[in-house]
């Protein structure tokens, strides 16, 4: 029977719900226009108090030039009428030299008409910005799933944080997908950063949906993974671009009580049951994807058990490289070894939020962080044994 992949429902003001950075932001005109006015009250008070209300209001009329920078055309325009207005009035009526008042009327006229071409300008600019991380973020959903995912043997939530947040993808990976042999689950590192890096990590997730659905067992896939590789690096080469390889981890689940797991030079996942945390041994740890033709052994499954209730993190070196100030590496086990939270969501999010903490700077890798929920319901009552699963590549 064949699995449905889904996104999990998301609580509503979550920030799933959320895209900031697809908007452009401009104070309410309410708010423009009472400082608009504010601001005015003020320096006519100074100036007849100091008795120099001619010159201060004729610093008016660089407060358009204030507005251009955050507001709309129209609000801008708001603001230049009225300063104009504020401005001509009083240098109308006072009695300094017939130039020096023209100077700055026409001053005042200018810079307002100066502003709202530049408001114009810059909401023509940021608006083909949004346009343009609006089609990025489309992009990022279709290369990297939001996240939380949801199939019938398990939930996977977790935390993608790019190094470079401005390009929404990273060298970093990960995927889920549906078969009808189980849910198969992907996490991986492209060595290196930068575009070259994100094209790889595309290729890469682009070869797992298709052979996770065509392959009856992770060995196969995996095998596929390595093929999208080498095929990647033999474009890279014919570009004069350097070649790169990828470590990964890539689990089979099913109702069975055994799940299936290959390490190609990656971290290896961490069990949280029961209170307990337990880093998973996948038996021989293979070579990263990429360099398969530098050793003799074929890449084999390990089997594990993945109880009902029990949560899998998954991660990459962003995590456990992180580094504090005195330079010690982020103690992942110890910290999961202490009281956490063991709802995926949840769990995921505390751990980055922790090791943001831990290194008190800025970012300095990739961030994929995930937890794999074994449903409590898909346990079957007959352990899975699939002599396909253990096949060794070839």
């Amino acid at each position: 029977m064949f699995r449905s992949l889904r996104a999990a429902p998301v609580p509503a003001g979550s920030r799933a719900d959320r895209d900031d950075s697809t908007s452009i932001r401009t104070p309410p005109t309410r708010a423009v226009a009472l400082v608009t006015v504010a601001v005015t009250v003020v320096t006519v008070v100074l100036g007849a108090v100091t008795g120099t209300a001619v010159l201060l209001i004729g610093l008016l009329v660089f407060l358009p030039a204030f507005a251009s920078a955050l507001c709309t055309p129209h609000q801008t325009a708001f603001v230049s009428a009225w300063v104009s207005v504020v401005v001509i009035v009083p240098v109308a009526l006072s009695t300094e030299q017939l130039a020096d008042r023209v100077t700055l009327a026409l001053f005042a006229l200018g810079f307002g008409a100066l502003a709202v071409y530049g408001s114009s300008l810059r909401i023509t600019r940021e608006g083909a910005l949004v346009s343009l991380r609006s089609t990025a973020a489309a992009m990022q959903r279709q290369i990297l799933r939001p996240l939380p995912l949801l199939t019938d043997d398990v939930l996977v939530d977790g935390v993608y944080e790019p190094v470079q947040q401005d390009k929404l993808v990273g060298g970093d990976i990960y995927d889920v997908a549906a078969t009808p042999w189980g849910t198969r689950v992907l996490i991986g590192d492209v060595q290196g950063k930068g575009l070259a890096a994100i094209g790889m990590a595309i290729d890469v997730v682009g070869a797992f949906r298709e052979a996770a659905h065509r392959e009856p067992t992770v060995t196969a896939l995996v095998d596929s993974l390595e093929a999208a590789v080498v095929r990647h690096n033999g474009y890279a080469e014919q570009r004069g671009e350097p070649e790169r390889f990828v470590t990964a981890v890539v689990l089979g689940v099913d109702a069975g009580t055994e799940t299936q797991l290959v390490t190609c030079g990656h971290i290896p996942p961490y069990l949280l049951h029961d209170g307990t945390v337990t880093a998973v041994d996948g038996g021989t740890e293979h070579a990263p994807l990429g360099l398969a033709d530098l050793v003799d052994e074929p890449r084999t499954v390990s089997w594990f058990p993945f109880p009902a209730g029990a949560t899998l993190l998954l991660c990459t070196d962003g995590l456990t490289e992180a580094r504090s100030p005195a330079g010690t590496f982020y103690p992942l086990e110890a910290r999961l070894a202490g009281p956490v939270d063991i709802t995926a969501g949840r769990l995921t999010h505390a751990l980055v939020d922790d090791v943001h903490a831990f290194a008190e700077g800025p970012q300095q890798d990739d961030l994929a962080v995930l937890a794999v929920r074994r449903s409590p319901h898909r346990i079957s009552s007959t352990p899975a044994s699939s002599p396909l699963g253990t096949a060794p590549a070839g």
